[in-house]
This record gives C-alpha cells, sequence and structure tokens, in this order.
C-alpha cells in the first residue's frame, strides 16, 4: 500500500484556501531553531480572490510503483514572506479562526470543550511546519533513524507541553485571557490519551520528548487504543472498569494519513511456488491505517512523528446480503474483527479469544511498522538499493517483548518478499534490532503458545523454527557433548522453542536406553496390560528433559501405582476369574507439558543489543534472568538505566518551583542539561531558598487538597505530611505494606489518649493511586482494601486530621502532575529485585519529594545522588530474597508480633463486613500458590514500621526536612531521560543528531 510523506505547508483545507473577511487569520507558524533564539512565525499574505492549488505528494511502496514528485503547484498571487514573534492578537485570530472554520461546536457559543479544540488547532498549525520541514530535511540528508516500537505510549496531556516547548504558553495565555478564558482552564478540558497504563508507557513518552529536543532522527510506532487499557471508578465494591471516552470527541492533534497503510494477514497457510520461495496464502486479511501525532521538541524546530495504527477491513467485506436479510452481526463480522484489534490495551487472556486479540495485537503493530520502515527504507535508497545497508539506516527498538515479532516478521519480509538469502536476512535482522528488557518477573517474560502460533502466524512459526534450530546448533558448538547433562540443562534453558523435540539433526544427542517405567516379567504385561508393541514403545519413549518429570517417580508412587483392579476381560471371561490374575497397572502417564514460544529469548538471540533499565536489574539480567546467554554473547548486554523528561516533569507540571531553581541556578539553563540542578546544593542550608521551598511545597499542596475533595470528597488538611504511592496495583509493588502499615498506625492511634496520639504521631494524609489489571483478583482485593480503610479511618472523630487514607481514583498521567509537585513522602517499596526501574520514584525526587524504599531498581542509584541520608531505606536486599523463600518453605520464619498484630485486626471486621480471609491468607503458609507471602510483606514489616518512626521524626524539624527536599532535587540530574537518550543513541542505535538550517 502507499506510503505518503508529510503534506506540505498544512494538511487542512482551510489553510489554503480562505475568504477575504478571514486573510488576517491565515498566519502559519514555523519557529526558529533553539541557537537562533527567537520565536518565528512564517506568514504568507493572501490575496482576497480565491485561490487553488494543486498538490502531488510523494508515493511509495513495498511494491514497485512510479515515483511521483515532491512538488507543489500553486496558481495564486504572489506571496510576501516576514518573520515576527507570534504575539497573543495573532493567536488569538487563529483560535478564532478554528472556532469558526473548524468547527467541531455549534457556532452560538465559546465554551470551554470549543475552546480547548480551537486552541489545539491553532498550536498543531504550527507544529505541522516544523514537523513537515523535519520529515523533508531527514529524507533529503537519509539519515540513519531509529524506530522506537511500543505497545504503550502514556502521553498525558499534549496542550500545555506542546505551547511550552514552542515557548508559547504567555502568548497562548493572553491570547485566550482576550477570549475570555483562562489558559488552565482550558487545558484541563483535554483527556489524557489512552495509549498506556503504567511506567512502559510512559518512558516511552519521555524518550520522544527527549529524541525531539536532542535533534535526533527517530519514530515512534504504537497502536490506536480506542477504549483504552479502562476508566476506573471506585465503589463501594472496590475497583470497577469502564471503558475510556478520550476519543469520544476526537483528537485535535492526530492526523489521519488515508493513503498509508499496509495489509496485515492472519491464518493461511503456506506453500511452496515453484521458484522455491514461501507463500503465504489464505487466511483473513485486515488493513492497518497510520494515524500521526506530532511530538515537538523544546526549543527546536525538530517535531518528530508518533504514528498509531488503527486497524479496519475494506468496505466488501461487510456482507450487504447477509444484513438485508436480516444476519446483521453476520453481515459486519468482518469488519468487527478487524478493528477491536484496537479497541483495548491489554485486552484480558483468559479465554482463547483473548490470548488471540493480544498476539494479533502485537503482530499488527510489527508487521505494519516494519512495512513502513521498510518503504522509507526503500524511498531513501531510490532506484539503488542495497539490502546490507539497511542496518546503517535503520534501528529498531523493541520496548519489552511485546514488539518481538519484528524479528520473524522481517525475516519473512526479507526473504519472501525481498529475495533476500536466509544468512544475508539474519545478518540484516540481527544488526538492525535491538531488545529493552524490563521485568525479571517470570509471568511477565511473555511465552506464547505454539499451537496458537501456528495457526495464526504460520509462516513465523517456520522462521522462529528455524532461528532455534539455529540456536540449538550455536549451543551444542559452544558446550559440545561430552558433558550430556550440562548440554542437556543449557538448551533446556536457552531455547526459544520450550517443551519441542529437538531439531531431526539433533535427536541422536540423548538417545537413552528404552526401558519400562516398572520392571515387570514379560509375562505380567502380557497378562495385565494388553498393549500394542508400538503403544509401549512411545509409553517410555520421551524427550530426556520430560523423562525426569515423567517416569522418575518416588518408590512410594511406584508402590501405590501397583493396585489390584478387575478389569473386563475382552473375552467375555467372567469378572471372578479374571479377578483371580495377579494384574499390575502402569503409572498414569503425565499430561504432555504446553509447547511454548518464548519471546525473550527470541529477543535476545535476534537483537546485537540487550538492556535492562537499571544498574541492580541489568546485573539481574545477566547474572539470573539470561545467565546463559550472558555468558554465550556477554557483548551483547548493556545497562541504559531509565529517566524520565524535566520539561513535563518539573518545568511544566511544577512552574512555581521552577522559577525558583531558575533564580538560584541563574538561567533556565536546567530544563536542558539537568546537570545545572545541583548546583542547588550549595544553597540547602539558606534561609530565603528553604522558606521559598515551603512556600511552593504548600502551594501545590493546597490545589491537590481542591482535587482531592473534588474527585473523592474527602476534606484533607494541608497541614498534614502528604504520602504518596502512585503505581500499578501489583502484589510485588506492595501497596498491601503500605496500607498494612497505615492500619497498624491506626491501631496504635486507638490505643492512646488524643494528648498521646498528637505527641507521637506526625499528621499525614496517605494518598493511593493505580490501576489493578481486570483479571488479577488480588491486586483487585487490595484496592478495596485501601477503600475500606479509607472509609473507617476518615469518618473516625477521634483521629481527625491526624490520619487520612484517600485513593484517588482512575490514576492518569494528568493526575500525577497534579500529586507529584505536592508530595512530600514517596513510597517506592517493592520487593527486592523485583522492579526493574521505576520512573516515577524519578519524578518524586526531581520534585523535592523524600522517597522511603527499598534497595531495589532505580531506587539504588537515586540514593546514591541525592546522598543515603536524604533516602529512608528499609528491608531485605536482593541477594537475600532467594535465602528468605527457602527459609519460608522450611518453616523457619518466624513472623514479628506487631505482623500478627495488625493481620488480627484487619479479621476483627473493624473496616467492614468483606471477607478479607483470602487476602491476610496470602501471607501465612510456608508454600503453595497464592500462599507463603511471597513478595516478603510479614518479612520487611518491622523494618519498614521502624523506618516510618524516622520518617516522623525528621518531618517535626521542617528545617532539616526542607533542607532533604532541595538535595533529593539537587541530586536528580542524573535521571533526565536526556542522559539516557543519548546512551542509547551513542550505544546501541549509532545514530547522530540533526539539527535543522
Amino acid at each position: 500500500m502507499a506510503v505518503s510523506q508529510f503534506s506540505a505547508a498544512s494538511t487542512r483545507p482551510e489553510a489554503f484556501s480562505q475568504p477575504h473577511h478571514c486573510t488576517s487569520l491565515s498566519r502559519l507558524f514555523d519557529f526558529g531553531s533553539r541557537s537562533s533564539g527567537s520565536k518565528l512565525f512564517s506568514i504568507r499574505t493572501l490575496t482576497s480572490r480565491p485561490v487553488r492549488r494543486y498538490f502531488s505528494v510523494k508515493n511509495v511502496s513495498s511494491e514497485p510503483k512510479q515515483k511521483l514528485k515532491d512538488t507543489i503547484t500553486e496558481q495564486e498571487a504572489p506571496t510576501t514572506h516576514s518573520s515576527f514573534t507570534p504575539d497573543a492578537a495573532s493567536i488569538a485570530s487563529s483560535i478564532k479562526y478554528h472556532a469558526e472554520f473548524t468547527p467541531l461546536f455549534s457556532p452560538e457559543h465559546f465554551e470551554l470543550p470549543k475552546a480547548f479544540f480551537a486552541t489545539a488547532q491553532s498550536v498543531r498549525d504550527a507544529l505541522i511546519i516544523n514537523w513537515n520541514a523535519t520529515y523533508d530535511y531527514h529524507e533529503k540528508l537519509n539519515v540513519k533513524q531509529a524506530y522506537y516500537l511500543s505497545m504503550e505510549f502514556l502521553q498525558g496531556r499534549a496542550l500545555l507541553n506542546a505551547i511550552g516547548n514552542l515557548e508559547l504558553t504567555g502568548a497562548y495565555a493572553e491570547a485566550l485571557k482576550k477570549l475570555g478564558h483562562e489558559l488552565e482552564n482550558v487545558a484541563s478540558q483535554e483527556p489524557d490519551a489512552a495509549l498506556g497504563n503504567g511506567g512502559l508507557g510512559r518512558l516511552a513518552s519521555c524518550f520522544l520528548d527527549s529524541l525531539a529536543t536532542l535533534n535526533y532522527p527517530a519514530w515512534g510506532y504504537g497502536l490506536r487504543y480506542k477504549y483504552g487499557l479502562f476508566k476506573q471508578r471506585i465503589t463501594k465494591d472496590g475497583q470497577e472498569e469502564v471503558a475510556e471516552d478520550w476519543l469520544e470527541m476526537g483528537n485535535p492533534w492526530e492526523v489521519v494519513r488515508n493513503d498509508v497503510s499496509y495489509p496485515v494477514k492472519f491464518y493461511g497457510k503456506v506453500e511452496s511456488g515453484s521458484d522455491g520461495k514461501k507463500h503465504w496464502i489464505g487466511g483473513e486479511d485486515i488493513k492497518a491505517v497510520a494515524y500521526d501525532v506530532p511530538i515537538p521538541g523544546y526549543k527546536t524546530k525538530n517535531t518528530i512523528n508518533l504514528r498509531l495504527w488503527s486497524t479496519k477491513a475494506p468496505s466488501e467485506d461487510f456482507d450487504l446480503h447477509a444484513f438485508n436479510t436480516g444476519e446483521h452481526t453476520k453481515a459486519y463480522e468482518a469488519l468487527t474483527n478487524a478493528e477491536k484489534i484496537c479497541y483495548v490495551l491489554y485486552p484480558g487472556d483468559e479465554s482463547m479469544e483473548g490470548k488471540v486479540l493480544r498476539l494479533k495485537q502485537q503482530y499488527t503493530l510489527c508487521s505494519a511498522s516494519l512495512q513502513d520502515i521498510i518503504a522509507c527504507f526503500e524511498r531513501r535508497s531510490g532506484a539503488n538499493i542495497k539490502w546490507e545497508e539497511f542496518p546503517e539506516k535503520v534501528a529498531v527498538q523493541m520496548n519489552d517483548t511485546h514488539p518481538t515479532l519484528c524479528i520473524p516478521e522481517l525475516m519473512r519480509i526479507l526473504i519472501d518478499l525481498k529475495g533476500l538469502s536466509w544468512k544475508e536476512a539474519w545478518n540484516i535482522t540481527c544488526r538492525a534490532v535491538a531488545y529493552t528488557n524490563h521485568t525479571v518477573l517470570p509471568e511477565a517474560l511473555e511465552k506464547w503458545s505454539l499451537e496458537l502460533m501456528q495457526k495464526l502466524l504460520p509462516r513465523h512459526v517456520e522462521i522462529i523454527e528455524m532461528i532455534d534450530e539455529e540456536l540449538v546448533h550455536t549451543i551444542v558448538s559452544e558446550y559440545g557433548t561430552d558433558d550430556s547433562e550440562l548440554l542437556e540443562k543449557k538448551l533446556k534453558e536457552m531455547r526459544i522453542l520450550e517443551n519441542v523435540e529437538l531439531p531431526a539433526a539433533f535427536v541422536d544427542l540423548f538417545v537413552k536406553p528404552e526401558e519400562s517405567p516398572v520392571d515387570l516379567p514379560s509375562e505380567e504385561l502380557e497378562s495385565s496390560v494388553d498393549l500394542p508393541s508400538e503403544e509401549l514403545e512411545n509409553s517410555v519413549d520421551f524427550p530426556s528433559e520430560e523423562l525426569e518429570s515423567s517416569v522418575d517417580l518416588p518408590s512410594e508412587e511406584l508402590e501405590s501405582s501397583e493396585e489390584t483392579v478387575d478389569p473386563v476381560d475382552e473375552e467375555g471371561e467372567s469378572e471372578e476369574k479374571v479377578s483371580q490374575k495377579k494384574t499390575i497397572v502402569l503409572p498414569e502417564p503425565v499430561p504432555e507439558l504446553p509447547k511454548m514460544v518464548r519471546m525473550a529469548n527470541l529477543c535476545v538471540v535476534g537483537g546485537h543489543a540487550v538492556n535492562g533499565v537499571a544498574e541492580i536489574h541489568s546485573e539481574i539480567v545477566k547474572e539470573e534472568v539470561f545467565n546463559a546467554f550472558f555468558k554465550l554473547w556477554p557483548e551483547k548486554f548493556q545497562n541504559k538505566t531509565n529517566g524520565v523528561t524535566p520539561r513535563r516533569w518539573i518545568r511544566y507540571c511544577n512552574p512555581e518551583l521552577s522559577k525558583i531553581i531558575t533564580n538560584w541556578t541563574g538561567s533556565e539553563d536546567w530544563v536542558l542539561n539537568t546537570e545545572k540542578l545541583a548546583e542547588l546544593r550549595k544553597f540547602a542550608d539558606t534561609d530565603d531558598l528553604q522558606t521559598q521551598w515551603r512556600a511552593v511545597k504548600r502551594s501545590n499542596k493546597l490545589k491537590l487538597v481542591s482535587f482531592l475533595k473534588e474527585k473523592t470528597g474527602y476534606s484533607v488538611s494541608p497541614d498534614a505530611m502528604f504520602d504518596i504511592q502512585v503505581k500499578r496495583i501489583h502484589e510485588y509493588k506492595r501497596q498491601l505494606l503500605n496500607i498494612l502499615g497505615i492500619v497498624y498506625r491506626y491501631k496504635k492511634m486507638k490505643e492512646m489518649s488524643a494528648m498521646e496520639r498528637k505527641a507521637k504521631f506526625v499528621p499525614r494524609v496517605c494518598i493511593f493511586g493505580g490501576k489493578a489489571f481486570a483479571t488479577y483478583i488480588q491486586a483487585k482485593r487490595i484496592v478495596k482494601f485501601i477503600t475500606d480503610v479509607g472509609s473507617t479511618v476518615n469518618h473516625d472523630p477521634e483521629i481527625g486530621d491526624l490520619l487520612k487514607v484517600v485513593f484517588v481514583p482512575d490514576y492518569n498521567v494528568s493526575v500525577a502532575e497534579l500529586l507529584i509537585p505536592a508530595s512530600e513522602l514517596s513510597q517506592h517499596i517493592s520487593t527486592a529485585g523485583m522492579e526493574a526501574s521505576g520512573t516515577s520514584n524519578m519524578k518524586f525526587a526531581m520534585n523535592g519529594c523524600i522517597l522511603i524504599g527499598t534497595l531495589d531498581g532505580a531506587n539504588v542509584e537515586i540514593r546514591e545522588e541525592v546522598g543515603k541520608d536524604n533516602f529512608f531505606l528499609f528491608g531485605a536486599e536482593a541477594h537475600e530474597i532467594a535465602g528468605l523463600r527457602k527459609e519460608r518453605a522450611e518453616g523457619k520464619f518466624v513472623p514479628d508480633p506487631r505482623f500478627e498484630e495488625v493481620k488480627e485486626f484487619v479479621r476483627s471486621g473493624v473496616f467492614g463486613p468483606y471477607n478479607y480471609e483470602e487476602l491476610m491468607g496470602s501471607l501465612e503458609g510456608t508454600e503453595g500458590f497464592g500462599l507463603a507471602d511471597y513478595f516478603l510483606v510479614g518479612k520487611d514489616f518491622p523494618s519498614y514500621l521502624e523506618c516510618q518512626e524516622k520518617v516522623d521524626e525528621a518531618y517535626r524539624d521542617q528545617n532539616i526536612w526542607t533542607r532533604m527536599s532541595i538535595l533529593n532535587t539537587a541530586g536528580s540530574p542524573k535521571f533526565s531521560s536526556d542522559r539516557t537518550i543519548h546512551e542509547y543513541a551513542k550505544h546501541i542505535w549509532n545514530i547522530e543528531p540533526v539539527e535543522l538550517p
């Protein structure tokens, strides 16, 4: 299918032809580069007569087509060009123009929703100019470009970020005031783009901001989810999920590219043609259509692209005959099957239908994106395409395992469609693709059913099987065949295909003597088990790894299996006669283990680089998760500690703090060079700075107080410490540890007199936020528990403002932009060794919030940077976890009396009638699924309580606390995503900045 470059000048018709009375409103924005220090509009003054323009834009395809020139033919009056600094009046005219001539609302009123859309369209006009210029310049230079593939991009609201990066915040605020609105109120009308859920998507969005700001040639690729993950509501029953509605009124930032679409195939079969090539034919065909979102850099013309795919079927797939005969569901079945691929982020995969849908999503992202990338490469190469140069022009980054199918898909395109050999295609693929690992949790290292993948993607399974065979050959070559146990262990650990027989070339590696699982005389076998000889052979002929699990039974199991039974004799002998025979029954065969495709292993094998996202995480990746691969290919493994953009996460979400930082560091340079934040260290004890710092924090807390009242109905005191834990609800993140600590605090308060509790405890507002996956029952129990505790504590007149517990519903980027600047203590308390990095910890530290946490993920590096005295540390360390779990399994763990006390208090029913037995029970026992306190809440509970006492003590001295707060901001330069992106660009992608002239 065809691909077009961005349209020249603008994609909106009104920019090209306007009535006479709108001539003064026809300005298009073009902003100067960072180095020029000026903000420029490019103005085209039109005559009053109608203007006609004929457009020809470049079209390219993976199939040979006639190349069209990139020209614009104009029949219009002469134009004049001038440059000026945009003012409020010209911006107001642009907004008024869009309100009238890009109508999405009735013309009578200029209410806030209409004001937002008109304002966003005005800004988009500005972005499109720089967007087109960036695209054209990269095309002209044919530079190497990075392509970041992610199932999530958690963008947040775009308006304030866009006008901030364009340095137009003041001008837009003034323009809207002229039109009767406040910028802040207009911006609040924008819904958060529901394209992600947590840290994975937010990281991807920070990376796009940094790529644009640092002038790197790069694009992001994702899916355009219509209903997002879900919108979270909190009811008396806990979390309730409803569909997101972010697209109901349209998205003013996106540009649909109806001429940029690609076919995506599922199911079908693979046939070999007469030419020897494989052909994937038949099956289900859909179309992926591009929606483009401009991503502006800060103080630069560079504006990159986030391309989102939406799926649909062609109109001819609508069965009109079926519809007219009343079979309406059947009539649009094909259309629904295509469209639902992009309905929901992470659809529930408990059912087979859910699994199919998830795999379809992943393949759609990979296939459409790679077709687009290859079309760009072919277009830029011209007539002389040299495929060996593909990795010198293209860097594909797989953000986690979701885009793993990029590897077999790129191989398929290169071999089946472009005619390359296996060796050539494999060399290109390995050099072009890289993988970021984001988790050490076994359940998050994706595995897909081989059977399902064979049905849905038959050609890809053939390619994966060949890659697996090549890997087996490499492993055998590396380890030899002398030590069969070692070789078997390595194959079992490293193969891409799990529980699958070895390729034919290697089946003789582990030949073992055939023997019956039970040593029986032949006559007994004949009299008791009437099996054909071939079935007898099959009953013991397992691959070596299955032998251990299926035949090596403990002696007591063998004994218990030798029981007398009364079979019915085929020849019609009486039951009495048959029962006199001595019969022994073989053990029941062990069910065959499911055959799986291990996506993470495929990523490691097929990529030229594998990186973790924090120093401790990268070490775990090398020493535990992929240790065998690390020993084989140590050069592949790197660390790239995550980062967050200081534009959104200080400059725009905390403008008052930004002013203080600018005043005390002497300039706004810190927004681009966060190293400048370290200059605050020398002023940390200065009374004036501390006074200003506290004033800003209180101002932010007052904003949050109003927000909490509006969203939850709870009134909280701004004089209390704001203690916040916001992140995806998961047992390893240990929101349960936090709320049990609060319950213990509440219990102790209730045991004291009013005077005692006031002397003992610092007032706290404990705030939670985050979504539990709809099918994650235990996580949803935790949400319910938190809300029940809040309902009890917040209505207890004896406690008053000493303790409040608030769960903020539907946590997202916009909520974070209110919570983080107001936070004073933030909890990052995951079980050590289980959080890859975390990024919210970085945002909190940047905003002067002090962290309480374990030595996990990026906490380790944050503590090093801000200083050990400015971080509240508790809990077991990563190297201790395995031993502690073993101790638990052996029944040696002795719980702290305070932990037993708090569980008993919960079970007493003080927080309502809900039965929390399963939740509390998960913290007890020695072993078993959902038991035995796998995440070590009980082990770390006493350490956590003692650390919280230190928090109270520090908070009582506001000078000490403020100093710690300042030093957290001063210690956060390392955690800018600008630093992270520079490292990716240099060490993985090998791309260079390209600044527009």
